[in-house]
């Protein structure tokens, strides 16, 4: 009894102890980022996410100003490994696909959030270079007005049978479109390497002459031009929003299953305030950095960890819609399929429209 009372005691000191070095290590990031006094980003504008939430609460909270210049996850990558030392950015947000090829590169630094442990492992780097802070799933937005007396789709198979057009966007340039044909293959039984049950599904749509060229945005919705389309849920749920008549839409995730993937920030490794760049992951990653994401409608890494006020959690689908949602497990394979997608999309859906 005295050795497992010893052994108790000695397992609850060195939690204690831990998490006083952890509660040191925070406040000694803090007053060194309170130093440098900026962080710098790409990829990040206010618009986007609601980074606008946090970067307010940065410069509040520990007086750091920030500016931002908007580009795509290649781009960042590239201003990194061209800058080198003359940095001009600290940290970025890309696409989940970029993080390997931005550690790749050998253009980041890493940094393990306190809350790292509740970030899944398919949704972060073992060694603290990447981990999203926000998730995008396929889903549907639906304009109910315009189905044609057909019901609500919930699933992919519902598709087939509809009156209603089916609008998907470019897939040989929108990441959106090529995952919404990976998710579509995922819930017809293929893969990253297999995408032939999806094309075969919008082979058929195209055939009846329901595939919408038409991109799924804020823009082509009002117009009405879109019946179903198939987008990110942040996208959805931030279109919906917009709209005149927000009640005529409907945002949900195919119950019969999609792909989940979403944005992880990088840090540089020649960054001119890197405590900065890693105090504001720690705050994105913190209660109020996911809260301040949701509120941009994305829904937070540690979704299923932080409660959120009501009004914020109206703002995102339910957890259970997520329930069949799937992470990209082969991202070399994933890489290779969607380089051939474009291709393939001409060859054997494309050709099919009447």
């Amino acid at each position: 009894m005295k050795q497992l009372f010893l052994a108790s005691l000695l397992g609850s000191t060195i939690a204690m102890c831990t998490a006083a070095m952890a509660a040191d290590d925070l406040k000694t990031l803090e007053a060194a980022a309170k130093a440098e006094g900026a962080v710098n980003s790409v990829g990040m504008p206010d618009d986007w996410a609601n980074w606008k939430g946090t970067w307010d609460d940065l410069a509040k909270t520990y007086g750091l100003k920030h500016i931002d210049t908007d580009m795509s996850s290649a781009q960042e990558i590239a201003k990194f490994a061209a800058e080198k030392d003359n940095a001009s950015a600290d940290i970025g947000d890309v696409g989940a696909a970029f993080g390997p090829i931005a550690v790749k590169q050998g253009v980041v630094q890493p940094y393990k959030p306190s809350t790292w442990d509740q970030v899944p492992d398919w949704a972060k780097d073992k060694d603290g270079n990447w981990a999203l802070a926000y998730t995008g799933s396929i889903a549907f937005i639906v304009n109910k007005k315009l189905l044609h007396g057909s019901d609500v789709p919930t699933k992919w198979s519902d598709l087939k049978d509809g009156k209603y057009k089916v609008s998907i966007g470019d897939v040989s340039t929108a990441a959106q479109a090529a995952n919404g044909v990976l998710a579509a293959a995922l819930a017809n039984g293929g893969d990253e390497k297999n995408l032939q049950p999806a094309l075969l599904m919008f082979a058929d749509i195209a055939k009846q002459g329901r595939l919408s060229m038409a991109n799924p945005t804020i823009a082509t919705m009002e117009k009405g031009e879109i019946e179903v389309g198939v987008v990110w849920d942040f996208n959805g749920l931030s279109y919906k929003a917009k709209m005149a008549n927000p009640d005529d839409y409907v945002v949900l995730i195919p119950s019969d299953g999609s792909v989940i993937s979403g944005y992880t920030t990088i840090i540089n490794k020649y960054a001119k305030n890197p405590n900065a760049a890693k105090l504001t992951r720690e705050y994105i990653f913190s209660d109020a950095g996911q809260t301040n994401l949701a509120r941009g409608n994305a829904r937070p890494i540690r979704a299923e960890h932080v409660k959120l006020p009501d009004d914020v959690k109206a703002k995102l689908l339910p957890n259970e819609q997520y329930k069949n949602v799937t992470p990209i497990k082969d991202a070399d394979a994933w890489e290779k399929t969607s380089k051939a997608l474009p291709q393939k999309w001409n060859e054997e859906v494309i050709v099919e429209m009447k």
